[in-house]
């Protein structure tokens, strides 16, 4: 038996890539886990792949920046499998451009997805976990949050935004035992990030003290640990995973 038998997790955003890799990890742990995912052929797919290991698994098409969509989420999770005990805010999207050339429609496009996403996520299991007095929400910020990035002013401040935000629903929810932490991922190996050319990837390593990308599989790691026990003593923090870019 894992160490999450039993618990029931939600992941934005988890039909592939990191996402993917978080609910993998989850389920690997025991969890049932719903995918979430805009592309819902992608969900099921996905969610068909974890009921393979022996967990249950639903998929949802939701979006994340409509408040109805996320709490009908949180519900029908509850109502077929009685609690929500992991809930992590994955989903988010990019459109980069330098702040001169950025459009209005961009920047709001972001942080609405990114953002507002996760505050929607957080409001909707809120009272669930509340009345449960446990629970463990868990946010993908990122490092451009605490560092900045030229060209990324609406994805920096979306992920900055994240992890003030995790900040204060920890202080909210500590005393009903609910913790609520945050992730910052550095360069990880994606396919998005696959596809960049070979001198960009070079660069972006000089970075990185480690040398090397991160997996997927890093971060879901990370995730695991803050979804289970071992996390109880720990809220409102940003864990960073990035080989050792950033160094608070």
């Amino acid at each position: 038996m894992g160490r999450l038998a039993g618990k029931n997790a939600i992941v934005t955003g988890s039909a592939r890539g990191i996402g993917k890799a978080i609910a993998t990890r989850l389920a690997d742990e025991g969890a049932n886990v719903v995918i979430v995912d805009v592309n819902l052929d992608a969900a099921e797919e996905t969610a068909k792949e974890l009921a393979a290991k022996g967990v249950k698994t639903m998929a949802m098409k939701v979006n994340v920046v409509n408040y109805e969509e996320v709490e009908a989420m949180v519900n029908k999770t509850k109502e077929a499998w009685g609690s929500v005990d992991i809930l992590v805010n994955n989903a988010g999207i990019t459109r980069d451009n330098l702040i001169l050339k950025m459009t209005p429609e961009d920047f709001d496009l972001v942080i609405d997805i990114n953002l507002k996403g996760v505050f929607n996520g957080i409001k909707a299991v809120y009272p669930v976990m509340m009345k449960q007095r446990s629970g463990k929400i868990i946010n993908i910020a990122s490092i451009i949050g605490l560092m900045g990035n030229a060209g990324q002013a609406n994805y920096a401040a979306s992920k900055a935004g994240v992890i003030a935000l995790t900040k204060t629903a920890a202080k909210e929810l500590a005393g009903r035992g609910v913790q609520v932490n945050a992730v910052a991922p550095g360069y990880i190996k994606t396919a998005m990030t696959d596809q960049l050319p070979d001198a960009v990837k070079e660069e972006m390593l000089k970075l990185v003290p480690m040398k090397r990308m991160g997996l997927p599989e890093d971060v879901a790691s990370v995730v695991f640990f803050l979804a289970s026990p071992d996390s109880d003593y720990v809220t409102g923090q940003t864990i960073t995973v990035d080989g050792g870019m950033v160094m608070a």
